[in-house]
């Protein structure tokens, strides 16, 4: 059974405590998915007016990141290992950038994401990305227990 072991409230938190510099939002939050929103300013911009590159990859890599917290707990040590990303289209500069994630596969210590990245209030997929997280194993004696 999937279960979903933090709430989006708890991890809109950590990002918060942890992650200050990201400066996005988790907007829904489930079992093993997340869908998270950054707005889009002018220090996101490219020459060109464009929406950089690492902001993108930054946005699909901090959703799979929210998708996997969702099924293992509040783990800081579950690291990107891989990060591949496809861009597909240009973002637009004026709409907030919003991505979509969810886990393909959950090994014990390994995780494989894809996540999906949008301007807001366009349906076609700005880049699409697949990420694969390092999950840190279990200590012996404190009864961890990161895969459910």
């Amino acid at each position: 059974m999937t279960e979903q072991r933090v709430s989006l409230e708890e991890l809109q938190a950590f990002f918060t405590r942890d992650f200050p510099q990201a400066k996005l939002t988790i907007e829904e939050l489930g079992p093993g998915r997340a869908r998270v929103r950054q707005a889009i300013d002018f220090g996101h911009l490219r020459p060109g007016g464009t929406v950089s590159g690492p902001v993108m990859m930054a946005l699909a890599d901090s959703a799979s990141y929210a998708a996997i917290l969702s099924r293992i707990g509040i783990v800081p040590l579950a690291v990107t290992t891989n990060l591949n990303i496809n861009f597909l289209r240009k973002p637009s500069a004026d709409a907030a950038l919003v991505a979509e994630a969810s886990i393909l596969k959950l090994g014990k210590l390994l995780v494989v994401c894809e996540a999906r990245v949008y301007s807001e209030g366009n349906a076609e997929p700005v880049a699409h990305a697949t990420a694969t997280y390092a999950i840190p194993p279990a200590r012996p004696g404190n009864g961890d227990k990161l895969t459910g």
